[in-house]
């Protein structure tokens, strides 16, 4: 029957045996005694709520619980496992309670799940999107300097190696992205693991200061190392070569955008929080408008993208930062103002 488990036909059910049960009792007890007593009623009474009792046990166990804890146990295996067993979530003690507790908890992760998957999709096409983009530009100069070449160019003194030349600072911006492409992912999957040593980060960055100092005077910046006398010594326990490409990526991006300021300057900072080391390098560069700054760590994310495709880079080198930092299991963050500048800091375990 197709709706043998309606709760009209479970309500018929339930009363035809009911009524079936009491007719009997009380034909027996009549059969049994001609003139019943006080005795006899309180009797057939008893005998009468055992049977209507268990009659309505039985079809809330057959056509209801069961269905019920068939449920609880699909949702619970789905998240916990398909190991998990009836005695890890207690089928004794208040089903109904933990079937709804259950659901709506299933419930909640299935639409965190679906949100979080619509946000990744929409991620991999953006993602997908700006790989296209940032390799098309590349693509096509190189394309427009071969046939330039091909035309006749090649025979030209005065175009050849001119032509030569940036269509091979193309193919290094093609492989730059490659390589930041596959330093990201070797990140993420971990491939690439941490080299942990205890260094002295104060000397570290001041032989990146040493390195970048030339490139920073050609536009007038003030790059130092703010540090008093008590910290010529930090020790970290870190992987140097990484925290040197970090500080190196940090350093580089406020050069490129602190020149358009008066009495400019970049500052490497280091403050002691406890079992960690507060790095921070600051500036008083163009700042950066607050609606970018959750952004800043995004692959190929660029706040003024003409701007810095002529300082050159490849839109990879903060979320490269990001990913060091978290393979270290620390933390970083920025916050900037427009025209006051901005501060990107990070932490490292410190190193007795």
């Amino acid at each position: 029957m197709k709706n043998s488990h309606s709760p009209l036909w479970l309500s018929f059910i339930t009363t035809m045996s009911l009524l079936v049960v009491n007719v009997l009792i009380y034909i027996v007890f009549n059969l049994l005694y001609n003139q019943m007593q006080e005795f006899t009623y309180i009797l057939g009474f008893l005998t009468s709520f055992i049977f209507s009792y268990f009659i309505i046990y039985q079809t809330l166990e057959t056509f209801i619980y069961k269905k019920i804890k068939l449920i609880y146990k699909t949702i619970h295996r789905l998240k916990r496992g398909k190991n998990s067993s009836e005695e890890s979530f207690g089928l004794q003690s208040d089903l109904l309670e933990n079937v709804n507790k259950e659901f709506i908890e299933w419930a909640n992760t299935q639409k965190d799940e679906i949100k979080q998957m619509k946000e990744l999709e929409q991620y991999r096409r953006n993602f997908v999107g700006n790989v296209s983009h940032e390799l098309k530009t590349p693509i096509f100069n190189i394309q427009g300097y071969i046939h330039t070449l091909l035309d006749g160019g090649i025979h030209d003194d005065e175009i050849n190696l001119k032509y030569l030349e940036k269509t091979s600072k193309s193919v290094d911006r093609m492989i730059n992205i490659v390589e930041d492409l596959e330093t990201i992912s070797a990140l993420e999957s971990g491939v690439i693991e941490m080299n942990f040593t205890k260094f002295n980060i104060i000397d570290l960055a001041k032989e990146i200061i040493d390195f970048l100092e030339v490139k920073a005077q050609k536009k007038s910046i003030n790059l130092h190392a703010n540090i008093d006398e008590k910290q010529s010594e930090i020790f970290v326990m870190a992987d140097k070569i990484r925290i040197r490409q970090i500080l190196v990526n940090l350093i580089d991006n406020s050069i490129k955008y602190t020149s358009d300021t008066k009495l400019p300057y970049i500052k490497v900072s280091f403050y002691d929080m406890d079992e960690n080391i507060l790095v921070e390098v600051s500036d008083n560069g163009l700042g950066i408008a607050i609606e970018n700054v959750p952004h800043l760590f995004d692959r190929f994310y660029r706040v003024d993208s003409a701007r810095s495709r002529i300082q050159g880079g490849t839109g990879l080198g903060l979320s490269i930062v990001k990913h060091i930092v978290e393979a270290h299991k620390q933390t970083i963050n920025v916050r900037s103002n427009l025209g006051v500048g901005t501060t990107f800091s990070f932490t490292l375990k410190k190193s007795s």
